[in-house]
Protein backbone atom coordinates (compact mmCIF):
# COMPACT_ATOMS: atom_id res chain seq x y z
CA UNK A 1 0.00 0.00 0.00
CA UNK A 2 1.26 3.84 -0.69
CA UNK A 3 -0.42 5.28 2.67
CA UNK A 4 -0.05 3.68 5.71
CA UNK A 5 -3.14 1.99 7.59
CA UNK A 6 -2.94 4.85 10.66
CA UNK A 7 -5.98 6.33 11.75
CA UNK A 8 -5.39 10.45 11.02
CA UNK A 9 -8.10 11.00 14.12
CA UNK A 10 -10.14 12.87 11.28
CA UNK A 11 -12.36 14.97 14.14
CA UNK A 12 -15.09 12.53 12.49
CA UNK A 13 -16.65 9.22 13.82
CA UNK A 14 -19.12 6.43 13.30
CA UNK A 15 -22.27 8.47 13.62
CA UNK A 16 -21.18 11.33 11.31
CA UNK A 17 -23.22 11.87 7.76
CA UNK A 18 -21.99 12.59 4.64
CA UNK A 19 -23.62 16.04 4.54
CA UNK A 20 -21.87 16.52 7.60
CA UNK A 21 -18.12 15.51 6.09
CA UNK A 22 -18.97 17.60 3.02
CA UNK A 23 -19.92 20.65 4.40
CA UNK A 24 -18.29 23.64 2.75
CA UNK A 25 -16.60 21.51 0.21
CA UNK A 26 -16.90 22.82 -3.27
CA UNK A 27 -16.91 20.75 -6.20
CA UNK A 28 -18.05 23.22 -8.97
CA UNK A 29 -16.40 22.26 -12.45
CA UNK A 30 -15.84 18.72 -10.70
CA UNK A 31 -17.16 15.71 -12.50
CA UNK A 32 -18.17 12.51 -10.68
CA UNK A 33 -19.42 9.04 -12.03
CA UNK A 34 -21.28 7.13 -9.13
CA UNK A 35 -21.94 3.02 -10.10
CA UNK A 36 -25.45 2.20 -7.49
CA UNK A 37 -25.80 6.09 -7.90
CA UNK A 38 -29.83 5.14 -7.71
CA UNK A 39 -30.46 3.49 -4.82
CA UNK A 40 -29.26 3.54 -1.28
CA UNK A 41 -25.42 4.73 -0.25
CA UNK A 42 -24.80 5.60 -4.00
CA UNK A 43 -28.14 7.90 -4.36
CA UNK A 44 -27.25 9.56 -0.95
CA UNK A 45 -23.46 10.10 -2.17
CA UNK A 46 -24.59 10.74 -5.84
CA UNK A 47 -26.74 13.82 -4.11
CA UNK A 48 -24.22 15.34 -2.14
CA UNK A 49 -21.97 14.94 -4.83
CA UNK A 50 -24.43 17.01 -7.04
CA UNK A 51 -25.35 19.42 -3.99
CA UNK A 52 -21.59 20.47 -4.15
CA UNK A 53 -21.36 21.28 -7.66
CA UNK A 54 -20.20 18.54 -9.78
CA UNK A 55 -21.79 17.25 -12.36
CA UNK A 56 -22.90 13.73 -11.99
CA UNK A 57 -23.32 10.79 -13.93
CA UNK A 58 -25.28 8.06 -13.00
CA UNK A 59 -24.95 4.58 -14.52
CA UNK A 60 -27.56 2.32 -14.25
CA UNK A 61 -28.58 -1.45 -15.46
CA UNK A 62 -32.71 -0.42 -15.03
CA UNK A 63 -32.34 3.51 -17.13
CA UNK A 64 -35.87 4.17 -16.03
CA UNK A 65 -35.44 3.20 -12.37
CA UNK A 66 -32.58 5.40 -12.04
CA UNK A 67 -34.63 8.05 -13.92
CA UNK A 68 -37.24 8.23 -11.45
CA UNK A 69 -34.98 7.74 -8.63
CA UNK A 70 -33.25 11.03 -9.57
CA UNK A 71 -35.95 13.17 -10.27
CA UNK A 72 -35.51 15.28 -7.65
CA UNK A 73 -31.42 15.63 -8.47
CA UNK A 74 -31.58 18.18 -11.28
CA UNK A 75 -28.80 17.70 -13.55
CA UNK A 76 -27.92 14.14 -12.82
CA UNK A 77 -27.30 11.96 -15.82
CA UNK A 78 -28.13 8.57 -16.48
CA UNK A 79 -26.66 6.26 -19.02
CA UNK A 80 -27.14 2.55 -19.39
CA UNK A 81 -24.66 0.05 -17.99
CA UNK A 82 -24.12 -3.83 -16.83
CA UNK A 83 -21.48 -4.60 -14.85
CA UNK A 84 -22.14 -8.17 -15.64
CA UNK A 85 -21.80 -7.46 -19.13
CA UNK A 86 -18.14 -6.21 -21.03
CA UNK A 87 -19.42 -5.07 -24.17
CA UNK A 88 -22.02 -2.85 -21.89
CA UNK A 89 -18.93 -1.21 -19.85
CA UNK A 90 -16.95 -0.55 -23.18
CA UNK A 91 -19.84 1.37 -24.49
CA UNK A 92 -20.42 3.63 -21.55
CA UNK A 93 -16.89 3.91 -20.72
CA UNK A 94 -16.40 5.14 -24.83
CA UNK A 95 -19.57 7.28 -24.95
CA UNK A 96 -17.94 9.06 -21.41
CA UNK A 97 -14.50 9.25 -23.41
CA UNK A 98 -16.43 10.54 -26.49
CA UNK A 99 -17.27 13.29 -24.23
CA UNK A 100 -14.18 14.76 -23.99
CA UNK A 101 -14.40 15.70 -20.36
CA UNK A 102 -12.31 14.41 -17.54
CA UNK A 103 -13.24 12.36 -14.68
CA UNK A 104 -11.94 13.60 -11.38
CA UNK A 105 -14.25 11.24 -9.16
CA UNK A 106 -15.61 7.70 -9.55
CA UNK A 107 -17.16 6.30 -6.97
CA UNK A 108 -17.52 2.28 -7.29
CA UNK A 109 -20.79 1.94 -5.43
CA UNK A 110 -22.70 -0.47 -7.22
CA UNK A 111 -22.81 -4.31 -5.57
CA UNK A 112 -24.64 -7.37 -4.64
CA UNK A 113 -23.92 -9.68 -0.80
CA UNK A 114 -24.49 -13.40 -0.70
CA UNK A 115 -26.75 -14.36 -3.33
CA UNK A 116 -27.58 -17.77 -4.89
CA UNK A 117 -24.56 -19.21 -7.38
CA UNK A 118 -24.86 -17.24 -10.64
CA UNK A 119 -22.46 -16.57 -13.61
CA UNK A 120 -22.00 -14.10 -16.49
CA UNK A 121 -21.97 -15.39 -20.04
CA UNK A 122 -17.88 -16.16 -19.32
CA UNK A 123 -18.75 -18.46 -17.00
CA UNK A 124 -17.27 -16.15 -13.79
CA UNK A 125 -19.04 -16.26 -10.38
CA UNK A 126 -21.56 -13.28 -10.11
CA UNK A 127 -20.33 -11.53 -6.94
CA UNK A 128 -16.63 -11.42 -8.14
CA UNK A 129 -18.23 -9.92 -11.64
CA UNK A 130 -20.47 -7.53 -10.02
CA UNK A 131 -18.70 -6.31 -6.75
CA UNK A 132 -14.46 -6.39 -8.69
CA UNK A 133 -14.54 -7.39 -11.85
CA UNK A 134 -17.25 -5.27 -13.64
CA UNK A 135 -15.49 -2.01 -11.26
CA UNK A 136 -11.69 -3.11 -12.35
CA UNK A 137 -13.10 -3.50 -16.36
CA UNK A 138 -14.92 0.28 -15.87
CA UNK A 139 -11.83 1.84 -13.76
CA UNK A 140 -9.44 0.94 -16.47
CA UNK A 141 -11.43 2.23 -20.10
CA UNK A 142 -11.71 5.52 -17.66
CA UNK A 143 -8.15 5.98 -17.15
CA UNK A 144 -7.97 8.36 -19.87
CA UNK A 145 -10.09 10.94 -18.11
CA UNK A 146 -9.13 10.12 -14.61
CA UNK A 147 -5.61 11.13 -15.78
CA UNK A 148 -7.13 14.30 -17.72
CA UNK A 149 -8.69 15.22 -14.49
CA UNK A 150 -5.25 15.94 -13.26
CA UNK A 151 -6.09 15.13 -9.70
CA UNK A 152 -8.44 12.16 -9.55
CA UNK A 153 -9.95 10.19 -7.09
CA UNK A 154 -11.17 6.17 -7.31
CA UNK A 155 -13.52 5.15 -4.31
CA UNK A 156 -14.12 1.51 -4.06
CA UNK A 157 -17.05 -0.08 -1.81
CA UNK A 158 -15.15 -2.66 0.05
CA UNK A 159 -16.93 -4.28 3.70
CA UNK A 160 -15.83 -5.69 7.02
CA UNK A 161 -17.46 -8.52 4.93
CA UNK A 162 -13.69 -9.18 3.60
CA UNK A 163 -13.97 -11.50 7.02
CA UNK A 164 -15.61 -14.50 5.15
CA UNK A 165 -12.72 -15.32 2.77
CA UNK A 166 -9.57 -13.98 0.78
CA UNK A 167 -9.63 -14.31 -2.86
CA UNK A 168 -9.26 -17.33 -3.90
CA UNK A 169 -6.54 -17.38 -6.61
CA UNK A 170 -6.82 -21.28 -7.71
CA UNK A 171 -10.47 -20.95 -7.97
CA UNK A 172 -11.84 -17.49 -8.10
CA UNK A 173 -15.27 -19.02 -9.48
CA UNK A 174 -16.04 -22.09 -7.67
CA UNK A 175 -15.64 -24.43 -9.99
CA UNK A 176 -13.89 -27.01 -8.05
CA UNK A 177 -14.54 -26.29 -4.16
CA UNK A 178 -18.56 -25.64 -3.07
CA UNK A 179 -20.54 -22.44 -3.49
CA UNK A 180 -20.65 -20.36 -0.19
CA UNK A 181 -22.60 -17.21 -0.60
CA UNK A 182 -20.86 -15.47 2.18
CA UNK A 183 -17.23 -16.86 1.59
CA UNK A 184 -18.30 -15.24 -2.72
CA UNK A 185 -19.15 -11.92 -0.72
CA UNK A 186 -15.95 -11.89 1.11
CA UNK A 187 -13.60 -12.93 -1.78
CA UNK A 188 -15.37 -9.87 -3.47
CA UNK A 189 -14.99 -7.24 -0.85
CA UNK A 190 -11.34 -8.49 -0.43
CA UNK A 191 -10.81 -7.96 -4.09
CA UNK A 192 -12.10 -4.23 -3.88
CA UNK A 193 -9.87 -3.38 -1.30
CA UNK A 194 -6.85 -4.77 -2.89
CA UNK A 195 -7.97 -3.10 -6.09
CA UNK A 196 -7.55 0.40 -4.37
CA UNK A 197 -3.84 -0.54 -3.16
CA UNK A 198 -2.78 -1.55 -6.72
CA UNK A 199 -5.20 1.21 -8.32
CA UNK A 200 -3.35 3.55 -5.76
CA UNK A 201 0.78 2.49 -6.71
CA UNK A 202 -0.28 2.67 -10.29
CA UNK A 203 -2.19 5.88 -10.30
CA UNK A 204 0.00 7.99 -8.31
CA UNK A 205 2.15 9.06 -10.49
CA UNK A 206 -0.71 10.43 -13.05
CA UNK A 207 -2.59 11.90 -9.53
CA UNK A 208 -4.70 9.76 -9.12
CA UNK A 209 -5.44 8.22 -5.68
CA UNK A 210 -7.93 5.27 -4.60
CA UNK A 211 -9.56 4.24 -1.70
CA UNK A 212 -11.75 1.41 -0.42
CA UNK A 213 -14.55 1.66 2.39
CA UNK A 214 -16.35 -0.28 5.02
CA UNK A 215 -19.77 1.95 4.87
CA UNK A 216 -21.17 -0.07 7.73
CA UNK A 217 -23.99 -2.53 7.90
CA UNK A 218 -26.93 -0.83 6.33
CA UNK A 219 -30.12 -2.67 6.30
CA UNK A 220 -32.63 -0.34 4.44
CA UNK A 221 -30.90 -0.32 0.90
CA UNK A 222 -32.06 -3.86 -0.47
CA UNK A 223 -28.59 -5.08 -0.29
CA UNK A 224 -29.15 -7.78 2.36
CA UNK A 225 -32.44 -8.49 0.44
CA UNK A 226 -30.76 -12.74 -0.33
CA UNK A 227 -30.22 -13.27 3.66
CA UNK A 228 -32.72 -14.71 5.63
CA UNK A 229 -34.59 -12.56 7.98
CA UNK A 230 -34.21 -14.98 10.83
CA UNK A 231 -29.95 -14.76 10.41
CA UNK A 232 -30.58 -10.94 11.04
CA UNK A 233 -32.28 -10.80 13.73
CA UNK A 234 -30.11 -13.40 15.46
CA UNK A 235 -27.37 -11.08 14.76
CA UNK A 236 -29.18 -8.47 15.92
CA UNK A 237 -29.25 -5.92 12.99
CA UNK A 238 -32.72 -6.17 13.07
CA UNK A 239 -35.61 -6.38 15.74
CA UNK A 240 -38.62 -8.53 15.92
CA UNK A 241 -40.52 -6.58 13.93
CA UNK A 242 -38.55 -7.14 11.23
CA UNK A 243 -36.61 -2.80 11.77
CA UNK A 244 -33.24 -2.19 11.15
CA UNK A 245 -31.45 -1.36 14.65
CA UNK A 246 -29.62 1.45 14.46
CA UNK A 247 -26.42 1.43 16.54
CA UNK A 248 -23.37 3.48 14.47
CA UNK A 249 -20.78 2.10 17.35
CA UNK A 250 -21.31 -1.57 16.16
CA UNK A 251 -21.49 -0.67 12.96
CA UNK A 252 -25.64 -0.82 12.23
CA UNK A 253 -26.07 2.97 10.11
CA UNK A 254 -28.34 4.99 8.48
CA UNK A 255 -28.22 5.04 4.93
CA UNK A 256 -26.72 9.12 6.07
CA UNK A 257 -23.81 7.61 8.01
CA UNK A 258 -23.37 4.67 5.90
CA UNK A 259 -22.36 7.14 3.12
CA UNK A 260 -20.28 9.24 4.81
CA UNK A 261 -16.88 7.67 4.92
CA UNK A 262 -17.05 6.73 0.86
CA UNK A 263 -18.00 10.64 0.38
CA UNK A 264 -14.95 11.39 2.49
CA UNK A 265 -12.48 9.88 1.04
CA UNK A 266 -13.70 11.31 -2.63
CA UNK A 267 -13.51 14.76 -1.45
CA UNK A 268 -11.64 15.79 1.84
CA UNK A 269 -8.93 17.68 1.71
CA UNK A 270 -7.73 15.80 4.86
CA UNK A 271 -7.06 12.89 2.53
CA UNK A 272 -4.78 15.22 0.02
CA UNK A 273 -1.88 12.96 -0.72
CA UNK A 274 -2.72 10.16 0.66
CA UNK A 275 -4.56 6.87 -0.81
CA UNK A 276 -3.96 3.16 -1.23
CA UNK A 277 -5.83 2.72 2.08
CA UNK A 278 -9.23 1.01 3.55
CA UNK A 279 -11.87 3.49 5.52
CA UNK A 280 -14.15 3.24 8.12
CA UNK A 281 -16.23 5.64 10.10
CA UNK A 282 -14.96 8.73 8.26
CA UNK A 283 -10.91 7.63 9.01
CA UNK A 284 -8.07 5.34 7.83
CA UNK A 285 -8.62 1.84 9.72
CA UNK A 286 -5.98 0.38 11.51
CA UNK A 287 -4.57 -3.61 10.86
CA UNK A 288 -6.07 -5.47 12.70
CA UNK A 289 -2.93 -7.48 14.88
CA UNK A 290 -2.81 -10.66 16.19
CA UNK A 291 -3.52 -8.88 19.62
CA UNK A 292 -6.78 -7.67 18.33
CA UNK A 293 -8.01 -10.21 16.15
CA UNK A 294 -10.30 -12.29 18.37
CA UNK A 295 -12.04 -8.80 18.85
CA UNK A 296 -12.29 -7.79 15.52
CA UNK A 297 -13.91 -11.09 14.46
CA UNK A 298 -16.28 -10.98 17.29
CA UNK A 299 -17.45 -7.18 16.42
CA UNK A 300 -16.44 -5.68 19.81
CA UNK A 301 -16.54 -2.07 18.26
CA UNK A 302 -12.96 -2.71 16.42
CA UNK A 303 -12.05 -1.10 13.96
CA UNK A 304 -9.41 -2.53 11.13
CA UNK A 305 -9.05 -4.17 8.36
CA UNK A 306 -7.15 -7.87 7.76
CA UNK A 307 -3.77 -7.83 6.39
CA UNK A 308 -4.86 -10.31 3.62
CA UNK A 309 -6.65 -7.22 2.09
CA UNK A 310 -3.94 -4.60 2.44
CA UNK A 311 -1.14 -7.02 1.04
CA UNK A 312 0.41 -4.85 -1.85
CA UNK A 313 1.56 -8.31 -3.34
CA UNK A 314 -1.82 -10.28 -2.90
CA UNK A 315 -3.23 -6.24 -4.77
CA UNK A 316 -0.41 -6.46 -7.72
CA UNK A 317 -1.32 -10.08 -8.17
CA UNK A 318 -5.26 -9.81 -8.23
CA UNK A 319 -4.13 -6.44 -10.85
CA UNK A 320 -2.86 -8.97 -13.21
CA UNK A 321 -5.51 -11.75 -13.11
CA UNK A 322 -8.10 -9.02 -13.50
CA UNK A 323 -6.05 -7.77 -16.92
CA UNK A 324 -6.08 -11.08 -18.35
CA UNK A 325 -9.97 -12.00 -17.49
CA UNK A 326 -11.28 -8.16 -18.57
CA UNK A 327 -9.09 -8.60 -21.67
Amino acid sequence: MTTAQQPLNSGFGAASTAEEVIKGIDLTGQVAIVTGGYSGIGLETARLLRAAGAEVVVPARDVDRARTALEALPGAEVEHLDLMDPASIDTFAQRFLDSGRPLHLLVNSAGIMATPLARDARGHEAQFVTNHLGHFQLTERLWPALVAARGARVVALSSRGHRFGGVDFDDLHFEHRDYDPFAAYGQSKTANALFAVELDRRGKEHRIRAFSVHPGLIIDTGLVKHIDPEFLRAAGTIDDEGRPVRDPERQMKTVQQGSATGVWCATSPQLAGLGGVYCENVDISPLVTPENEAAWYAGENTPGVLPRAADPEAAARLWEVSERLTA
